[in-house]
């Protein structure tokens, strides 16, 4: 594929996951002015909601894990430029962000309801603080490489793509995953939550979890004895619990 096309895709390829994503972000937080939120649309019946919300959460899982495997990646650039797998991953992400949102079948009975104006304010900046956690865990380890940017770039340039280093900025000082962690603040901080955004936290928040299980595994594989021991000071995703400082 010529150079400047993979440019060309990478940046659509950028600009449409970053797109999902911020549009993701107004879909949990139930924002007005968008044409479908997690508690907006008509209710359907409760079991077929379920079954295709659930189903929804299942094929994003799917595709994280699959596309996050290094098998994957080397059977998927056998067909494709290297500097293009990983915006191709950003790619798929919006492409199943955009089904979830659009498909999403809301379950409108209410679990709590915050009515408190000073709690729910609290609520609220908690909850975009979470999103915000997971822009800045991802500039702090590298944004463009994670969204596929420096390789098409690289690429472009005809420059070799540096390899990735291991290091803990910053927030990866206090927990390893803290973009996961911004993500279950994200879906779990709400004044307002209903049947479905039960299910939609309570499904994402197993696949996280199994998700930071088969990273690490990878992770282990790639660095071996480094990141071993970063795992035994540094706590995984809930701050000051589960790591050793001293060690």
């Amino acid at each position: 594929m010529n150079r400047i096309l993979v440019f060309i895709y990478g940046m659509i390829s950028y600009l449409f996951g970053l797109g999902a994503l911020i549009n993701f972000f107004g879909f949990m937080g139930n924002l007005s002015f968008l044409p479908k939120t997690i508690d907006s649309g008509p209710a359907g019946l409760f079991t077929t909601s379920l079954v295709i919300n659930i189903s929804l959460i299942a094929l994003f899982g799917i595709q994280h894990t699959i596309m996050a495997r290094m098998n994957f990646k080397k059977a998927l650039v056998r067909f494709i430029p290297a500097a293009s797998e990983r915006s191709t991953f950003v790619f798929m992400t919006g492409v199943v962000l955009s089904l979830i949102m659009w498909q999403w079948r809301p379950m409108p009975s209410i679990l709590w309801n915050v009515e408190n104006s000073t709690a729910q304010l609290a609520i609220t900046v908690i909850f975009w603080g979470g999103w915000a956690l997971v822009v800045l865990s991802s500039f702090l380890i590298n944004h463009f490489e994670l969204f596929g940017l420096q390789q098409i770039w690289f690429n472009l340039r005809k420059k070799s793509i540096p390899s990735i280093s291991f290091k803990e900025p910053f927030l990866y000082t206090i927990v390893r995953h803290p973009i996961m962690l911004g993500i279950l603040i994200g879906i779990w901080f709400t004044p307002l939550m209903s049947t479905g955004h039960l299910v939609f936290s309570l499904a994402m928040t197993c696949y996280i979890l199994f998700g930071v299980r088969m990273e690490e595994r990878d992770l282990i594989l790639n660095l071996g004895e480094q990141y071993i021991n970063y795992k035994a000071k540094v706590p995984g995703l809930i701050p000051f619990i589960g790591g050793n400082k001293k060690s």
